[in-house]
């Protein structure tokens, strides 16, 4: 039976085989890590390869991802579907090895990673999930959820700002399956990190309240099970298990140097890490032995089948839970929703308020019929309105809720949103300003990137919260989400577009959604059915005239009422003008080519988009020759009535405009 070492050192051939094919990638990691995988998968990491989506599989991370070829080389030794043709193919146009993990490229990749950080904060996500439902559906004998999450982390992901939040936040929470290995290995692309990154992490991480094991030996393999034996006896704090390990360990010119880090070790430092590590077979062979000791599917079947079993009695004890767990973890939303008279009645009352309060209607209506909803805010609830009647703090000592206080962390926010996702079992959405936005970004993007059922709550919208001035006023915000592939963005004008906006967003299962909302009292705009039909279009004419449109006024938001009032003016003056409510851009250009067409016709040129954000991105629809009231500066400091007349937010300015145009 092959050793521990030799098994090792099946991830260290392929990685540095495949890195060098390809004359690219990052052999330095997976050398460096390979022992710590090899007993963490080997000993401790329940999977089953012949389904990867198996539920209660204990999910692995690796945060750092730039080392993606120890991920690959694992899924393929241990029976995934990833071939040594796909190992060959690493880093090629369309091939499931990618440069960094790729979710949804390759069975057994639970999240995509490189951005540094992040994979840990999805990690944090995911433990969160794993104890919440298990709070929400285990019962007395029946603990049908019940999983680990294990990351591996490196010194950028340490580095990273994001790291803090999260792990401040995984400690006060007390996040019991949640393991850490970080690879202390001492070096970055520039060099040794103690000319830039000196913290004491073992005593950092006991500050945020999390068990540590430290000065591990990442080499020795029983050093490295006793640590996770250690880890997996403290049920009440998460665990940071720091590793020393040499980056590309065998290379024997290149080990424990940047320059093993991120370029091929070159063929002649291959050869010699081959005679170093003792392995005599050529590039991309592994002998069949030792591909026997790494096979996991015999071990993840029995897994599986002992947990089936498990849930059969679940099944038996507990009917309606356990169909209500399947109902979840599938993602699919309770057939008696009643979204669509959410919106109906919305527009029958009427009523003119802020986006962000007929949002928080929103949520006291659907929230007691969706208990997948996870909901959370950075700080903000009591601005926001995300903490529904209904909402239930989760803390420590009482997991069970459907509300997370993030605290004023929102790229961890955002972060752990996306593991909530991918771990499955609940939708989460979460709040901030829109302009703090910026401080998640990538995070955002990410969940758009991995096509994540996430929904982002962004409320303050505009200039329109007022005094609070430019640092809180959003300009460009808006075109960034737009301009964001595959993340659905809905400003709506009032209650009934919010209602519309939030049934979207929850039954959109390819992607994130982003709903922005206002602190300011929108006006009800009156509808006819085929109107209110059309709003989930995207953009559709709130108001037409008696003829063919000679103007056509576009606006979102809460600039749909000044649009409407224009309209009005400008009727009376006796021209033809056409006012089209655009929520969701994105979604309007999802349409067919007819419908867009009956929306804004080609032969209509005269067009004048109203909206306080960045000006620039409406040239897409008014083109050249049209005209935008709207930003291009960042706002001031007054209350919001005042700005809104400063920047040319009023009747008489967009009556000019439009005048201006015709003439």
């Amino acid at each position: 039976m092959p050793s521990r070492f030799e098994m090792a050192n099946a991830i260290r051939a392929l990685s540095m085989d495949a890195v060098q094919k390809a004359n690219s990638g990052h052999p330095g990691a997976p050398m460096g890590m390979a022992d710590i995988a090899q007993v963490l998968w080997k000993d401790y990491l329940a999977h089953n390869p012949a389904n990867p989506h198996w539920a209660n599989r204990d999910r692995f991370v690796l945060s750092n991802g730039h080392g993606s070829m120890l991920l690959y080389s694992l899924l393929h030794l241990t029976g995934y579907g990833i071939s040594l043709e796909d190992l060959q193919n690493f880093r090629q146009l369309h091939s499931k090895t990618a440069g960094h993990p790729e979710l949804g490229y390759a069975p057994g990749i639970e999240t995509t990673t490189g951005p540094l950080g992040q994979g840990l904060a999805n990690a944090v996500g995911m433990a969160i999930a794993e104890r919440t439902l298990a709070a929400q559906f285990n019962r007395p004998g029946h603990d049908i959820v019940d999983h680990y999450t294990y990351v591996f982390v490196g010194d950028g992901c340490l580095m990273e700002g994001i790291s803090h939040e999260v792990s401040s936040l995984a400690g006060t929470q007390g996040l019991g399956k949640l393991i850490a290995f970080y690879d202390a290995n001492g070096i970055s692309i520039d060099g040794e990190v103690e000319g830039w990154f000196t913290d004491d992490t073992a005593k950092r991480f006991e500050a945020y309240g999390w068990h540590v094991v430290p000065n591990v030996d990442g080499h020795d393999p029983e050093a490295v099970k006793a640590a996770i034996e250690l880890a997996r006896t403290n049920g009440d704090r998460p665990s940071m298990i720091i590793c020393k390990t040499i980056i590309g360990f065998g290379a024997p010119n290149k080990q424990g140097k940047e320059e093993s880090h991120g370029a091929a070790l070159g063929e002649d430092e291959v050869a010699a890490a081959r005679e170093q590590l003792g392995w005599p077979h050529p590039p991309f062979h592994v002998p069949e032995d030792i591909y026997q000791s790494w096979d996991a599917t015999q071990r993840g079947g029995e897994a599986e089948a002992d947990w089936d079993a498990r849930f059969a009695r679940y099944q038996a004890a507990y009917p309606e839970e356990a169909r209500e767990l399947e109902r979840r973890l599938k993602g699919e939303l309770p057939t008696a929703l009643t979204s669509e008279k959410l919106i109906e009645d919305a527009q029958e009352k009427g009523e003119s308020l802020a986006s962000r309060k007929a949002s928080l209607a929103c949520l006291n209506e659907l929230g007691p019929q969706l208990p997948e909803l996870l909901g959370g805010s950075a700080d903000l609830a009591p601005s926001n309105l995300t903490f529904w009647k209904g909402a239930k703090a989760i803390t420590q000592s009482e997991p069970s809720g459907n509300y997370l206080h993030y605290g004023v962390r929102e790229f961890g926010m955002a972060a752990i949103m996306n593991g909530i996702a991918l771990h499955g079992g609940f939708v989460p959405y979460g709040a901030t300003f829109l302009i703090f936005m910026e401080y998640m970004r990538n995070a955002v993007r990410m969940a758009a990137l991995m096509g994540q059922r996430v929904i982002h709550v962004f409320t303050h919208d505009s200039i329109g919260l007022g005094e609070d001035g430019p640092t809180h006023q959003p300009i460009e915000q808006l075109t960034t989400l737009r301009s964001t592939p595959n993340l659905s963005t809905w400003r709506p004008c009032d209650a009934v577009e919010t209602a519309v906006a939030w049934d979207t967003a929850l039954k959109r299962q390819a992607g994130p959604s982003a709903l922005v909302l206002s602190r300011q009292g929108l006006p009800h705009q009156a509808r006819d059915k085929q109107q209110l039909a059309n709003i989930e279009r995207g953009g559709y004419v709130l108001k037409d005239c008696d003829s063919t449109p000679e103007l056509i006024l576009i606006a979102t938001g809460s600039e749909v009422g000044l649009a409407m009032d224009a309209a009005a003016e400008l009727k009376n003056a006796g021209k033809h003008v056409r006012v089209v409510s655009m929520p969701s851009t994105d979604t309007f250009d999802t349409q067919d080519a007819d419908y867009r067409e009956s929306v804004l016709p080609r032969n209509v040129t005269a067009r004048l988009a109203i909206e306080a954000g960045h000006r620039d991105f409406w040239f897409k629809y008014v083109g050249l020759d049209g005209r935008i009231v709207g930003m291009t500066t960042f706002g001031e400091s007054a209350p919001a009535g005042d700005l809104f007349k400063h920047f040319g937010f009023t009747v008489d300015n967009v009556v000019a405009e439009a005048k201006a145009l015709l003439s």
